[in-house]
């Protein structure tokens, strides 16, 4: 998959409507400090273009750019972050809620999880919540240059029984660092491109 253009196109606040798309959109949810803006990054071949911060949660919006005028990567607002007020986290839920029930293109997400741990409660959550609305994650384990290369599978196999995923479930082990595992997201990516 070569990127050719990027345009964040959509920014939606809490409020906000959600835009009626045409093009097929990927999701991408996690918690915070996941490293999801610099997942996007990676996969977009840009340096910054999702803003990535050391402060976590502060993606609060559900932001949508369009790839090659042929597809969205929709980024979700990251859970489970501490300092967020209740009522705010109930708020990103809900609009994390309605995106999925109401977006018409959405073909995959994409959950991300640390693999330097083993899946928290909120990602079992989100998990299990995004399987109950009818999907089937692809699980990408991100910051996979901060294990040792020798740890990599034992880490991967802690990931797939706190998540409960069966064997042919796909799980990619991801450096944003590195690019390892960009080609296999993108491969997940064009098999949903195919008419």
């Amino acid at each position: 998959m070569v990127i050719k253009s990027v345009n964040l196109e959509t920014v939606c606040g809490i409020t906000s409507r959600l835009p009626e798309n045409t093009l097929p959109e990927f999701a991408f949810a996690g918690k915070s400090n996941v490293g999801k803006s610099s997942l996007i990054n990676g996969l977009m071949n840009r340096k910054s273009y999702a803003r990535t911060s050391a402060q976590p949660g502060k993606t609060q919006t559900i932001n949508y750019y369009n790839i090659n005028s042929q597809l969205y990567f929709v980024d979700l607002p990251g859970y489970g972050y501490a300092k967020v007020s209740q009522e705010i986290k109930a708020k990103w839920g809900k609009m994390i809620e309605r995106y999925l029930h109401t977006s018409k293109q959405l073909k995959c997400i994409f959950l991300l999880i640390d693999i330097r741990h083993d899946p928290s409660a909120n990602d079992v959550t989100m998990y299990e919540w995004i399987v109950r609305n009818g999907f089937r994650p692809v699980i990408i384990a991100t910051k996979a240059d901060k294990i040792n290369r020798s740890q990599l599978q034992k880490h991967l196999k802690a990931i797939r029984t706190g998540l409960k995923l069966t064997p042919d479930h796909i799980l990619i082990p991801f450096s944003a660092q590195t690019k390892q595992g960009r080609e296999e997201i993108y491969e997940v990516l064009e098999s949903y491109l195919i008419p």
